[in-house]
């Protein structure tokens, strides 16, 4: 029995291709899938190429840092599997010629270094730079444009460093992995290691950092990784990319989540897409249906067929889409591999498995109610072709597609609070336009003259919609939920992208100035206002170390993650102030103020990473004093900044008897290049911190992420598009059949036609309008609660939207049906039975 339904399934499904049945359900899925897939392959390999330029940060796609020289069996250990290896060390030093010396921030590099990323360097300041593509020779240094200003040397001179004498052979223009030490606050030295201990700078009790960067196949780094945590010492650590500059990572999240909201909406355009499709499917199948039950075919055995006939087109068609997926991300990673000035990697099979997963998934919770009222169709509709003699959908049947929505949404989110925040606006998207859609339609049909063509077909067009009122509704929300994501897709998509740009803006801090004293701070004011910049605010900055947690002592080593193991061991940069810095929101508590009471802010994500809530006591110990308070407040920074920020802020009056030297920030244009150097002449003990090259990289990579998220955004508008088509074809023998009704019963072509404009010209400015709130307001949603950015929707893409979706409406409509006023009423007629 089983095979003999199998059978008649696949020659129902070959009947039905030829027919052309299938052919708009069909082009649903394979569209979605496509999507799906194309979006997954492309967003796999972007991403994996992108987390591995942004490991140019770590110099390698691992970095194993330690306070002493790695054991030799943790290289060989890692060439072993198969991976590269470059060692560097890191300390601080004084660098000088016979006139003058600097500290410098030195760092010793071997052959091969770096393994991801690169150093350029330049014949010397002012001139262009270029890849180095090698490491200095030995005796040779390289140094950085401020250590050329601060010791006065020029290319080909000699500096002292330790007991050797190095020639300065070139300029460092750019470090790839200096990001990655946001805070080595001293201009740099380069040299090679093999003259590490001849300058007798590494003694017994040095402070110095020693890091094994580590690259290589993806599988291979990541077991190796597992390997040395497993042999971690104290004062040794393992770093990914998790572990760089928290703008880095930032955009990396922000680029996901962009990306994985383009895969959310293609779904949720697919799901529409696939019900709709269905729906008609169900419509021109239920007389077959009838006929089979009236030959003797039970319902389990006409279920049996159908069911198998989708099962059968389903998997061919999500495989068709899978592949169609596979090749439009080939194509589209050439243009990516230019732009992104990398080769991707190639893709995995996940996607692939993704593609058919969410395909068989949309069959199952939007084609499987349909076809439960095809298997209980009943005989009598042989007799009377009615709707009725078919059972409703049950409400079994739509929780079933409203959960299989739901758990892709939440499965393709990774994320709780996007899925959340995705399903939740479209869930109540769907209500209000099934309401709004209903309201209308009712005033619709109580128009004086229903049915009537006195006068032109206006008002029987209108009139006619409140009549199919079930229909009109489903159509108007599907109309309304596939323009709601195509603006998202398009118009909000351009304004949050826009403003993820702005986030990190052109004027953006590039320096800054520490060990500023006390009463240095006006004479450090005034010389910007001299020099025509804006007066720099200057904040406090105290070094403690935290101590205890609610009266229990901190003990790095009782945190399992590496990160919070080494923020404990670390001095925290502490301060005070009574007004909230710019940049700072409060998330929790309330902002202490001008209050001479002991109490602090604590920065959102190091709360999260100590547990830290408002109420907690915490204690610090700042050069041998104990400091204790209690959190009041909890704050989000927003990092993108670059302004001086602090983990924790104290109330007045609790820190100012501290030690304590004073930081700012400052944006500094290229054509006042030379204030940094007239800056230090006047106050010699002032450190500059040059950021511009951690900025631009950030930035660059902010830039390339955008690109791609609009690349990927493109692909999910197809999917937009089928909505639209399946929406309009909703009704379409419903529709046929009116007109051939009409025609039959003497209505001119003008008068049919002015009818169809009339019916879409509502639908369409209905939807369009419901579109324009609902992508707004969804908009605005994403982008406070999910991306962390301003966003103030503007009425325009209301009034775009109701335009252009009245206009799309009649026009796809119109080419639609316009084949319908030149058919013979009777052609119709017997065509529809």
């Amino acid at each position: 029995m089983m095979m003999r339904n199998l059978r008649l399934a696949w020659r129902m499904m070959l009947r039905d291709l030829r027919s052309g049945e299938l052919h708009l359900l069909g082009l649903a899925i394979v569209i979605a899938v496509a999507s799906l897939t194309s979006v997954g392959f492309l967003a796999d390999r972007v991403g994996r190429a992108l987390d591995r330029e942004a490991n140019q940060l770590l110099g390698g796609d691992l970095l194993l840092r330690a306070d002493r020289p790695w054991p030799a069996h943790f290289g060989e250990e890692a060439r072993a599997r198969g991976l590269q290896t470059a060692t560097t060390v890191l300390f601080t030093s004084m660098a000088g010629t016979a006139e003058t010396v600097a500290l410098t921030g030195v760092k010793v590099v071997e052959a091969g270094y770096p393994l991801r990323g690169t150093i350029r360097i330049a014949p010397g300041p002012n001139q262009a730079d270029a890849a180095a593509g090698r490491v200095p020779e030995r005796g040779e240094v390289w140094l950085d444009e401020r250590l050329f200003a601060e010791l006065g040397v020029e290319t080909g001179q000699s500096i002292g460093l330790g007991e050797l004498q190095f020639r300065v052979g070139a300029m460092i223009g750019f470090e790839s992995d200096r990001g990655a030490n946001f805070f080595s606050l001293l201009p740099r030295a380069v040299f090679n290691l093999e003259d590490l201990e001849a300058t007798g700078l590494i003694a017994e009790g040095s402070r110095a950092t020693w890091r094994l960067h580590v690259a290589g196949a993806a599988a291979a780094v990541a077991a190796y990784e597992r390997w040395a945590r497993a042999r971690l010492e104290r004062g040794q650590a393992v770093e990914g990319v998790d572990d760089a500059r928290p703008e880095v990572r930032a955009a990396l999240d922000q680029a996901q989540r962009f990306l994985r909201l383009a895969a959310l909406l293609a779904v949720i355009l697919a799901a529409v897409a696939v019900g709709l499709s269905a729906r008609r499917f169900m419509a021109r199948h239920l007389d077959g249906c009838a006929v089979m039950r009236v030959l003797g075919a039970r319902q389990a055995q006409v279920l049996g067929i159908v069911v198998g006939e989708f099962v059968l087109f389903g998997v061919a068609a999500a495989a068709a889409g899978s592949a169609l997926g596979w090749a439009v991300q080939w194509g589209l990673a050439g243009g990516l591999r230019e732009l992104l000035a990398t080769e991707l990697p190639a893709p995995s099979w996940l996607p692939l498995a993704h593609g058919l997963a969410v395909g068989m998934a949309l069959l199952a919770g939007f084609v499987l109610p349909q076809l439960l009222r095809l298997g209980r169709v009943s005989t009598l509709r042989v007799l009377r072709r009615e709707f009725a003699f078919t059972e409703p959908v049950s409400g079994t049947a739509w929780a079933l597609g409203l959960a299989a929505l739901l758990g892709l949404v939440f499965w393709i989110a990774a994320d709780a609070r996007l899925g959340a925040m995705v399903a939740a606006g479209f869930v109540a998207a769907l209500g209000v336009f099934a309401l709004a859609a209903w309201g209308v339609l009712w005033l619709a049909g109580r128009l004086k003259g229903e049915g009537s063509l006195r006068g032109g077909g206006w008002r029987y067009g209108v009139a006619a919609l409140g009549r199919r009122m079930s229909a009109s509704v489903i159509q108007v929300v599907a109309l309304g939920l596939g323009m709601t994501a195509l603006l998202l897709l398009t118009l909000v998509r351009a304004d949050l992208l826009d403003n993820w740009r702005r986030m990190a803006p052109a004027d953006a801090p590039n320096r800054f100035v520490i060990n500023i004293q006390p009463a240095q701070r006006a004479a450090v004011g005034e010389l910007f206002v001299a020099e025509g910049l804006p007066a720099p605010e200057i904040q406090p900055m105290i070094r403690g170390r935290m101590v205890a947690i609610n009266g229990r002592p901190v003990d790095p080593d009782a945190f399992d993650n590496p990160r919070t193991r080494r923020l404990a061991e670390r001095e925290f940069n502490l301060s005070y102030a009574a007004e909230l810095p710019a940049g700072n929101a409060v998330e929790a508590g309330r902002w202490h103020g001008a209050e001479r009471v002991p109490q602090f802010s604590v920065e959102k994500g190091l709360a999260q990473t100590f547990g830290l809530e408002v109420g907690d006591r915490v204690a610090f110990d700042i050069g041998g004093t104990r400091i204790e308070a209690p959190l009041t407040s909890v704050r989000r920074l927003d990092w993108d900044s670059m302004r001086v920020n602090f983990f924790f802020i104290a109330a007045p009056g609790l820190l100012e008897e501290q030690p304590a030297s004073l930081i700012t920030s400052f944006h500094l244009p290229p054509s006042a290049h030379g204030f940094t150097t007239r800056l230090i002449e006047r106050f010699p003990n002032l450190t500059v911190i040059d950021v511009a090259a951690v900025l631009a990289q950030v930035q660059s990579i902010t830039d390339k992420l955008i690109v791609v998220v609009q690349f990927v955004f493109g692909f999910a508008v197809f999917a937009g598009l089928v909505v639209l088509y399946s929406a309009l074809q909703a009704t379409h023998d419903e529709r046929e059949y009116e007109l051939a009704m009409l025609r039959t019963l003497g209505a001119r072509n003008r008068q049919v036609r002015q009818a169809l404009l009339a019916e879409f010209l509502v639908l369409g400015g209905v939807a369009g309008g419901l579109a324009g709130l609902g992508a707004s307001a969804i908009g605005w949603v994403l982008a406070e609660q999910v991306f962390k950015m301003p966003y103030l929707p503007a009425p325009g893409p209301v009034l775009i939207a109701a335009l252009c979706g009245a206009a799309g409406v009649v026009g796809g409509g119109w080419l639609g049906t316009r084949k319908l006023l030149s058919r013979p009423p009777l052609a119709s007629l017997r065509a529809l039975g």
